[in-house]
């Protein structure tokens, strides 16, 4: 030992009298980086509660909770997270993957509470100094752990879709739907939203594992018509996606059509695996289209003998006559209709309800009836001379396509709508030559048609003619046409909040012109074959039922679903009235069953 290190200890103390390197209030005097990743913030009413945030978080630092506020919204589950500051070690991923951006991080960095319970908080709903803080860590603009753009679909070109009516959508490679795929955070904010409720989140998985025939029995569950549903669907799944907040949202309805396209038809029975023990019971279902069929096959599932009467000479209601098969091939939609057949399904073709067999006669002969008959009856445009010959339905035009008969449009045509039913009407009259014009009386935006449908059908080359109401139908000079005057209007605005509204301008008239007007306006239900009494009974109202609970009407053993009874009039809303059918009758049939049974969420008994 030197001299150096008996004194070294003595030079400490000259620190004594130094000013101190040390801050007695560190968090006043330091604030964090205005970056910094501090206290989190969620603007809870943008955060629609899909738990990507929870899903990602490595120290299981969050909890979804749910949020009574909020509970209810479209497009929201409801939760809100929670977190765990025990747990949290402020990486930031949380707030890189927010769906809706509306997490985000503080700078501030200090919480002092000598209750431990405090640091577990429920961030946008919980009371905190930092909630309004503008600084603090932001996910970069632009910037996603996910790709914000879905992959494109390869579709033909419109110069060429337009000369026939080969499938416009062309459909995912496996590379591809197994990248649109990865898209998919698996919030099920989707399930909720789809009528039929679809397992979508686990479907899709089933495509990053490969699993196609899992897939096809998780659809099947609650929709037994993936193939149909896989191209025509209106997919309001999709509109609540939250990866379409910030992006474009997953293509859920093309990849359940990857996962049909995959599976072979002959396979079906092998992978569905459905165990038909006969019950005893008999079941009739009028109309074989969506909703008839939906209920067929659970119905089936169940044992029951299903008969299925339908007036037409094939299955599959508007589905086969009032959807182009350049939307849905027949040969998907009987790929469909071929497996619920096969499990024992009658449908007795060719016959009309009230003209073949009466339905006071199914009312005897059967213990359960579901009625599914569809909007089969075009509505009137309630304008003088529309009884002119050369005036066709859009119905009546899409059923003569779809049956192989010509329509007889002609060259120059005129559609009169602006609905799904207008859109395909104006696209089929393209393919058969004829150059079309739209007639709308609302603005474009206006149009109840799909976006996708009216996109379509302008780079086809119908002329969308916005605002136009028509008002008389005229002779033409050549009696092979016919002539229609229409007036400009303005939108009004609606003093009670309701959307604008068209007002005809008078002193702006024309008259046009053509080969044919088609109209397509609307539809209503034919129900003539039910007595007067039959309807009082059934609280028919303006053409539509009013179904109590699981579909059944105020006759007992009658049960009704599909377009005659709800208000969205599309394939999905109707296979799920059908299902719900199935369901109501199950318990109709076998009440004591039901007593000591618990359901599963799809309603399936476990």
């Amino acid at each position: 030992m030197n001299l150096r290190d008996l004194l070294s200890p003595f030079f400490v103390w000259q620190r004594a009298f130094e000013k101190p390197y040390t801050s007695i209030r560190p968090t006043i005097d330091r604030p964090g980086a205005p970056a910094y990743r501090g206290f989190h913030i969620n603007v809870s009413e943008e955060c629609v509660g899909c738990g990507s945030c929870h899903s990602i978080c490595q120290n299981h630092a969050i909890d979804m909770v749910p949020v009574a506020e909020f509970e209810g919204r479209t497009g929201d589950s409801g939760l809100r997270p929670r977190f765990d500051y025990g747990r949290c070690c402020w990486c930031g991923l949380c707030v890189d993957i927010c769906t809706a951006a509306s997490l985000r991080m503080s700078n501030e960095y200090a919480w002092i509470s000598e209750d431990p319970d405090e640091f577990h908080f429920t961030a946008g709903i919980d009371d905190k100094p930092w909630q309004n803080n503008e600084h603090g860590y932001r996910r970069a603009e632009g910037y996603h752990l996910y790709p914000p753009k879905r992959i494109e679909m390869e579709m033909l070109s419109p110069d060429v879709s337009v000369q026939s009516f080969e499938e416009v959508a062309r459909g995912y490679s496996e590379a591809q739907a197994k990248l649109e795929a990865d898209r998919c955070v698996e919030c099920g904010i989707c399930v909720a939203t789809c009528p039929a409720h679809m397992d979508v989140p686990d479907y899709i998985h089933s495509i990053r594992d490969g699993d196609y025939e899992k897939g096809l029995q998780l659809m099947y569950r609650t929709n037994p018509f993936p193939a149909t549903c896989g191209r025509i669907c209106t997919r309001r799944c999709e509109s609540v996606c939250p990866v379409g907040i910030l992006g474009e949202p997953v293509a859920i309805r093309w990849l359940k059509r990857f996962i049909v396209d995959q599976v072979d038809a002959q396979d079906y029975q092998r992978i569905l695996n459905d165990q038909i023990i006969e019950s005893g019971h008999r079941v009739a279902i009028i109309g074989a289209g969506p909703g008839g069929l939906s209920a067929a096959y659970y119905l089936r599932k169940k044992g029951h003998a299903v008969t299925v009467f339908e007036a037409g000479e094939t299955a599959g209601g508007m589905l086969r006559y009032g959807v182009p098969s350049y939307r849905l091939p027949d040969a998907d939609l009987d790929k469909d209709i071929a497996y619920i057949v096969s499990l024992g399904v009658d449908i007795r073709y060719n016959t009309r309800i009230g003209k073949d067999i009466e339905f006071e006669q199914l009312l005897q002969d059967y213990d359960a009836v579901f009625l599914s008959t569809g909007l089969s009856v075009p509505s009137n445009m309630r304008i003088q001379g529309e009884d002119h010959a050369r005036v066709l339905s859009g119905l009546q035009v899409l059923a003569d396509v779809a049956s192989g008969r010509d329509p007889g449009i002609g060259r120059q045509v005129a559609v009169i709508g602006g609905g799904n039913v207008a859109m395909d009407a104006a696209r089929v009259s393209r393919r058969l030559g004829a150059d079309v014009t739209i007639l709308y009386r609302r603005r474009i935006a206006d149009m109840p048609a799909d976006a996708e449908e009216i996109h379509e059908s302008q780079e086809e080359g119908c002329n969308i003619v916005p605002q136009a109401i028509p008002v008389e139908i005229t002779t033409a000079d050549n009696p092979q046409q016919v002539s229609i005057k229409w007036g400009e209007a303005e939108m009004v605005q609606d003093p009670k909040g309701g959307r604008p509204r068209p007002v005809l301008q008078e002193d702006r008239m024309h008259t046009d012109t053509y080969d044919c007007i088609i109209s397509a306006i609307g539809q209503g239900s034919d129900l003539d074959f039910l007595s007067k009494e039959n309807q009082q009974q059934l609280a028919i109202e303006w053409g539509k039922f009013t179904p109590g609970e699981y579909q059944q009407s105020a006759l007992q053993k009658v049960f009704v679903g599909g377009d005659v009874a709800n208000r969205t009039a599309d394939a999905i809303s109707a296979i799920e009235d059908g299902h719900h059918a199935a369901r109501g009758i199950e318990r109709l049939l076998n009440p004591d069953e039901f007593t000591t049974t618990q359901t599963d969420n799809t309603g399936e008994l476990t």
